[in-house]
């Protein structure tokens, strides 16, 4: 959907007012949508699908998911966990998946970034060096 830059815009400065720091009011957010809906507003629909993109990406630089390729122990947890905390702000959302394929080592995925230390990650960009 093509969004108009009006409505990008009004979107954006709605949902600047829904963080509180880092974190998402909700409840904040999901009442400007109902007022929005009910208001019929002349972009309504462009805003809503806006302000829907950015909740997502901004939900989604919450979200970690740490694989690895063996079970890591309570410790490692802790110190990843206290490591990501550090770098992305307290609040995060952790996944922790057993990968067998990975090999060893361990890829960690927080929003866009990820860190690849794994065994195959390591092949695979041999690999592609020949």
């Amino acid at each position: 959907m093509k969004i108009p830059r009006e409505a990008a815009s009004t979107a954006h400065r709605a949902f600047r007012t829904f963080l509180v720091g880092e974190a998402l009011d909700e409840e904040k957010l999901r009442e400007y949508v109902r007022e929005l809906v009910a208001s019929r507003h002349r972009n309504w629909r462009p805003v809503l699908h806006e302000l829907k993109r950015l909740t997502r990406l901004h939900l989604d630089k919450r979200r970690v998911r740490v694989e690895s390729g063996t079970k890591l122990a309570k410790a490692e947890l802790k110190r990843i966990q206290a490591t990501l905390a550090a770098r992305y702000g307290e609040g995060l959302q952790y996944e922790f998946v057993l990968n067998p394929a990975l090999l060893g080592g361990m890829r960690i995925r927080v929003g866009d970034d990820v860190w690849d230390g794994s065994v195959k990650g390591r092949l695979d960009r041999l690999a592609a060096a020949f």
